[in-house]
């Protein structure tokens, strides 16, 4: 080495570029000698930082069209990464990047098959209800309390928003505003509430009972549209008198009051019940006196239901002869006049 020193060109932008040994000294012939070499090519720089360096771009061959057009692109385009000028001096920058993020897509969008249909969503499936509601089916499958009625009249009404011309099918498994027991638990006035959204819509209502239709919810059975009042083979209806909630410590005064006004909803029950049944007033009102069961038979017969709904019916419906054929099958002359 001619010049006996150590270089380090990338210390630090700051530091000396020379670097004497200990085992020389600066009084030396042969250091002093070529200490002029280090004065003139390393003496002490100062080096920008590497970030601000342009970086060397290398050249274009002009007869590409698509390097060309590509470079006149990216020469047009704005940089993404600009330092952004904050509107408060005491903010600091910031990039565009972080102004208007793009975020990437989830797991559940990425198409991981080619073969794609129905059965395999892209994203998870909404929840039972919203599935049913698709189909424009409204399911009550609990007592008839305050949640339950804020549940089923939005869903009628967002579905008549949907479409006002289409049928609703409520499919009802309730015991209304009492539990298998017995036990109030909750307001007649629940019950009502889903009537009168039932009679104010557009859309024509088909009833199906399922399991069993029990008070006030025998009540929303038969007020579907005529002819449209359909009943599971199995299935039971049951009307009865509405009862007084517990009166716990309420004084004699409160629980006279209470008295009457479930004597004004079970005249009201009894008059909605004549009317969608077919029957008087009074044959409503004297079967109610004690809980009056009905099965799919009897439920028909007393007309809060039009049909009995089982698998094959159809088919079962056609082989049937008519009364006239049975008769002639059967040897049966009618007289005439009768």
């Amino acid at each position: 080495m001619a010049c006996g020193a150590v270089i380090f060109p990338l210390l630090s932008p700051r530091m000396p570029m020379a670097f004497a040994p200990s085992g020389f000294s600066s009084s030396s012939s042969s250091f002093s000698s070529s200490s002029s070499c280090f004065s003139a090519a390393y003496a002490p720089l100062t080096i920008r930082a590497a970030s601000t360096a342009a970086l060397p771009v290398p050249p274009l061959n002009p007869r590409d069209p698509f390097l060309s057009k590509l470079a006149s692109a990216a020469a047009a385009a704005p940089d993404p990464f600009a330092l952004a000028s904050p509107p408060d001096p005491d903010t600091p920058p910031y990039l565009h990047l972080f102004d208007s993020p793009k975020l990437m897509a989830t797991p559940a969008q990425v198409e991981r098959s080619v073969s794609y249909n129905e059965h395999r969503p892209r994203k998870p499936p909404p929840d039972l209800p919203s599935l049913l509601l698709h189909g424009r089916i409204v399911y009550i499958g609990m007592p008839l309390v305050p949640v339950v009625t804020e549940l089923v009249i939005a869903e009628l009404l967002y579905l008549q928003w949907m479409d006002p011309k289409q049928p609703i099918y409520l499919y009802i498994n309730s015991t209304g505003t009492t539990r298998d027991d017995g036990e109030t638990v909750a307001m007649e006035t629940e019950g009502f509430a889903i009537y009168d959204a039932m009679m104010q819509l557009k859309n024509e209502i088909e009833t199906v009972a399922v399991g069993a239709a029990i008070g006030q919810a025998c009540l929303l059975l038969a007020a579907g549209k005529k002819g449209r009042r359909f009943m599971m083979p199995h299935s039971k209806a049951m009307i009865q008198q509405p009862r007084v909630p517990s009166s716990g410590q309420m004084p004699a005064s409160d629980v006279i009051i209470r008295a009457k006004e479930v004597i004004t909803n079970k005249d009201t029950l009894v008059k909605l019940l004549a009317k969608h049944t077919g029957n008087s007033v009074d044959t409503v009102s004297k079967v109610m006196q004690r809980p009056f069961y009905m099965d799919s038979i009897k439920a028909k017969e007393f007309g809060v239901i039009d049909k009995i709904l089982w698998r094959g019916q159809e088919k079962i419906m056609a082989d049937a002869l008519s009364p006239e054929e049975w008769d002639r099958q059967a040897g049966i002359k009618v007289a005439d006049g009768l």
